[in-house]
């Protein structure tokens, strides 16, 4: 794949998070990044649709240049949207009472961190409003450097957080300076440092 087509795929794949549910959006990050094509293009596709999930016409024209079938009757089945709908969670750098202890994973992901170009390691608790497509939980923000591979850094953290410690807490990688969708924008505003290079 050339790198401005895996451009776009991580791209919307930052730009549906919070809008796609998190297993499905994880499980087409994991396929992109393996090179699994069509199963990632079906999971994304196909979601979208079950999912009720829609994308703006910037953002169908996005996923449109990086399928290996630009005129997949599936894309079709996408709602499409005028605009981006506000967010569904609220961020805090500090959970309820009887949320689950972070440690365990603090700890994980701030010693793989560095084999990933991680730069930074911060981490929120997500609030999930009415209507979004998952409930509460910690979420964690990796910045990395510029020219790493985002969707593997994905790939490789979020494996090592289930094997490890049987957790799926949310996961999102970004590059380090650049703009960030409003999703990781606000994870990353009240979020706590974890860990730093």
């Amino acid at each position: 794949m050339d790198t401005k087509l895996y451009a776009a795929v991580t791209d919307v794949c930052a730009r549906l998070a919070g809008r796609l549910s998190d297993d499905t959006l994880g499980t087409a990050r994991e396929h992109f990044a393996a090179g699994e094509w069509d199963l990632a293009e079906s999971t994304l596709l196909l979601n979208l649709a079950y999912e009720g999930v829609g994308v703006t016409v910037e953002e169908r024209d996005l996923i449109r240049s990086f399928l290996s079938d630009p005129d997949n009757p599936d894309l079709a089945d996408v709602p499409v949207v005028d605009e981006v709908p506000p967010l569904r969670y609220r961020f805090s750098p500090t959970g309820p009472a009887g949320a689950p202890d972070p440690s365990r994973a603090d700890i994980l992901l701030s010693a793989d961190a560095p084999r990933h170009g991680g730069r930074r390691l911060r981490c929120a608790w997500r609030e999930a409003a009415e209507g979004a497509p998952d409930g509460s939980t910690w979420v964690y923000v990796l910045q990395v450097s510029d020219g790493t591979d985002v969707l593997k850094a994905y790939s490789g953290l979020a494996s090592r957080l289930w094997l490890v410690l049987k957790e799926k807490y949310g996961l999102e990688v970004v590059v380090e300076g650049r703009a960030v969708p409003p999703y990781q924008a606000a994870a990353l505003t009240p979020a706590r440092q974890v860990w730093a290079a």
